[in-house]
């Protein structure tokens, strides 16, 4: 019988496609983590995902693949976590610290303080183990359905009760689940006939009318009329205890309760009221209360473009300069006191903060890019009880800021200048229309913030429109409705600001609030403001060069807490004159060596970003290399094998070197296609394939085989003609 030479059949083929759904739909969960969480690096944890599924895939055994999961698991680790060089003593020292730091947590049920290392590290874990399940529900068992019910059910509850929008990963699910389950259901059914296509027409029978079909359906379902839904939307309705919450009118219609929140990645919507209590704060006057700024417009929010990077700030002293010396300052002291009702562990803290104290073993942490200060401590309760702070609150001069020009440092205009390509001529327009006749940054910072006092736009909460798919959400805001709350005011002047290239950026936190019922306002001391969900506020700080940060203010009905005094300028006696001479001198080589700092910071900034860069790549590298190293090895296995056992078996000493060769050579043929049936013997199989080869060699190396595995001849006799059998056969198979 004359065999045909075939590295594939319709099951390993079936396996593999199957194989590869169930890691196409486990995507779709990870898919999700980058907008419901504060994951980051999201790609990195696909990478290694993918690095799990394909070393599963090649059937690689366990202690082969454990290894080298290991190995891809720590390379991300240090990547994204460890500053030493991997390998190195002290590396290993912050490995097994953070192992025991976490360790401590999980005894002392401090799940809250487990670090961003450990959980990442978990999740990795999760991600191996996940490759083993998907292995045995897709391809050892078919079972299919279960995980897709899952899939179907974990994206349409994101949808509903998040800011995923799920639309595009339903469509996808719905494509890879139709095309797997005809895969499981065509391979079930044919080995439960045991019935084997030919090769070359069993992807005709089963492929071919899944391909055609599956986009005719999926058409089919995308261009159906489709009704709007019956039901409203049930967030609100669980999340307030407004009357008829969720219960709008239009497309547009979304009640969210008002109060600070993390997520600002789809703004829009109305808001409902919420006077709960948040914090106090005794403290000489009024001002805004900061919590963070974010960098980043998509055309329907704000995200963060960075990583938040915490530094601990000793003994509670913030290094965080939002202006420059040349500000004025007065310093001040307050005192802050949250109540049970917080939902955040950011604190609160006017600009110009210098200093935070609160209960014994609470430690602060500061984001540099962003201003985030956590608090963090041994219980997360009373973590943001009370504390203290001691501030320097700036008045800026109007001389100063109309003075500053906009010689901006790139780490700025890298930053603050984005804007999402998609974003409407007109909102460019628009700016160059308002500013104009204005000529300094200052003044066109303030034709902004004036052009919504001055144009119609109204301050509601009601009412208020969610941008559509096509929308941006300041051009629909300058342009059609011209209604809104804070959020709407403040990104549309950072948009405005950004589009003539001043560096701008989004602020959130909380205006002064009230003060108490049974206090009245006194001067130089100090008076208790009560600050709650409804003083939740958003605004504009303005970088000005050799200034800093300016907060400005464009929505309607509030203003700025912040002072701004105009310098009188005087005739300058002669004895000025003569000194203002003689320091000349002094301020060029002091500008000079600010020059030489300055351009000495730049270079450390793209040393220290090449080498992030350098260090988030080399995982990814490494990964991938050892991908194509393990798949080559994988399948040249054979090969590579058969000369390690020719050098190992140059002779067949005694009965077991002769049956480990003998059993080498049939799983070597079965790999190139000789496959054996379950009826035949050794002796048939033998014969077919000395029939493939035109030999009788298999057949005399057979009978060797046989008669000393049942005669029990242990000299073997014949021990160098049957090594040369066994080697001619197995040089044949590679000829």
């Amino acid at each position: 019988m004359k065999y045909h030479k075939r590295f594939w059949n319709p099951s390993l083929v079936f396996s593999i496609l199957l194989y590869l759904c169930g890691f196409i739909l486990f995507w779709e969960w990870l898919r999700p983590l980058e907008f419901i969480s504060d994951t980051g690096n999201i790609t990195m944890f696909i990478v290694y995902a993918v690095f799990c599924f394909f070393l599963s895939t090649l059937k690689v055994k366990w202690w082969i693949s454990s290894p080298l999961k290991i190995i891809g698991m720590l390379f991300i680790i240090d990547g994204l976590f460890l500053q030493q060089t991997i390998g190195t003593q002290q590396w290993f020292k912050d490995f097994v610290f953070q192992i025991q730091y976490n360790a401590e947590m999980i005894g002392d049920h401090q799940w809250y303080q487990l670090t961003p290392f450990f959980r990442s590290l978990l999740f990795l874990i999760l991600l191996w183990l996940m490759s083993y399940l998907l292995y045995y529900w897709f391809v050892v068992v078919k079972r299919v359905s279960l995980f897709i019910i899952l899939t179907f059910i974990y994206l349409t509850v994101l949808d509903t009760f998040t800011v995923y929008q799920a639309d595009a990963s339903i469509v996808r699910t719905f494509i890879i689940s139709m095309f797997a389950l005809a895969i499981s259901g065509f391979s079930n059914q044919m080995e439960k006939e045991s019935v084997r296509p030919h090769y070359g027409k069993w992807f005709g029978s089963i492929l071919i009318p899944v391909l055609i079909l599956l986009p005719l359906v999926t058409l089919l379902g995308y261009s159906a009329p489709k009704f709007d839904p019956k039901w409203p939307d049930p967030v609100p309705f669980l999340t307030s205890t407004a009357e008829n919450a969720g219960f709008g009118e239009g497309g547009n219609s979304s009640l969210q309760k008002v109060g600070y929140g993390e997520d600002d990645s789809q703004l829009g919507g109305s808001f409902i009221q919420d006077d709960t209590l948040v914090f106090e704060a005794r403290v000489e006057r009024s001002h805004y209360w900061r919590i963070e700024s974010k960098d980043r417009y998509t055309g329907k929010g704000w995200e963060r473009s960075t990583d938040l990077d915490y530094q601990a700030q000793t003994n509670g002293n913030i290094d965080l300069a939002l202006f420059s010396d040349e500000v004025e300052t007065r310093e001040l002291n307050g005192t802050i006191q949250y109540t049970d009702e917080v939902n955040f562990s950011k604190v609160v803290y006017p600009y110009g903060i210098e200093k935070v104290s609160g209960a014994d073993q609470v430690s602060y942490l500061l984001d540099q890019q962003t201003g985030i200060i956590e608090a963090e401590g041994p219980e997360q309760q009373g973590v943001l009880a009370t504390h203290d702070i001691v501030y320097q609150y700036p008045s800026f001069s109007l001389n100063l800021l109309e003075n500053a020009g906009d010689n901006d440092p790139n780490h700025i205009t890298d930053l603050y200048l984005q804007l999402p390509n998609e974003l409407p001529n007109r909102v460019v327009d628009l700016a160059e229309s308002i500013t104009m006749d204005d000529e300094t940054r200052y003044d066109k910072a303030k034709s902004v913030e004036r052009y919504f006092s001055q144009n119609g736009f109204d301050y509601q909460t009601e009412d208020v429109a969610i941008p559509g798919r096509n929308d941006d959400y300041v051009d629909q805001f300058l342009f059609e409705t011209q209604i809104g709350y804070c959020d709407n005011f403040s990104t549309s002047m950072v948009v405005l600001l950004r589009s003539l290239d001043i560096p701008t950026r989004w602020v959130k936190g909380f205006t002064g609030g009230q003060i108490a019922n049974d206090q009245v306002i006194t001067s130089n001391t100090e008076n208790t403001y009560q600050v709650t969900n409804g003083n939740a506020h958003s605004w504009v700080e303005v970088y000005f060069p050799d200034v800093g940060w300016v907060p400005f203010e464009p929505t309607i009905g509030f203003s700025n807490t912040v002072d701004f005094y105009q310098e009188t300028n005087t005739d300058q006696d002669n004895d000025t004159e003569t000194e203002e001479t003689a320091t000349e001198d002094e301020e060029e080589e002091q500008v000079e060596e600010e020059q030489a700092q300055e351009i000495d910071e730049k270079e450390e900034t793209v040393g220290s970003s090449a080498t992030q860069n350098d260090r988030w790549y080399f995982p990814v590298i490494v990964v991938i290399v050892l991908m194509i190293l393990v798949s080559l090895a994988i399948f040249t296995r054979y090969r590579w094998l058969s000369f390690i056992y020719v050098r190992r078996y140059n002779t067949f000493k005694d009965q077991q070197s002769l049956d480990k060769a003998y059993h080498f050579l049939l799983r070597v043929l079965q790999h190139k296609g000789i496959n054996k049936t379950k009826q035949q013997t050794l002796r048939e199989y033998a014969r077919d394939v000395d029939a493939y080869f035109e030999t009788k060699q298999m057949s005399e190396l057979t009978n060797f085989y046989e008669r000393a595995l049942y005669r029990n001849e242990q000299d073997l006799k014949n021990n160098v003609k049957m090594q040369e059998l066994w080697e001619n056969v197995l040089k044949r198979l590679w000829s």
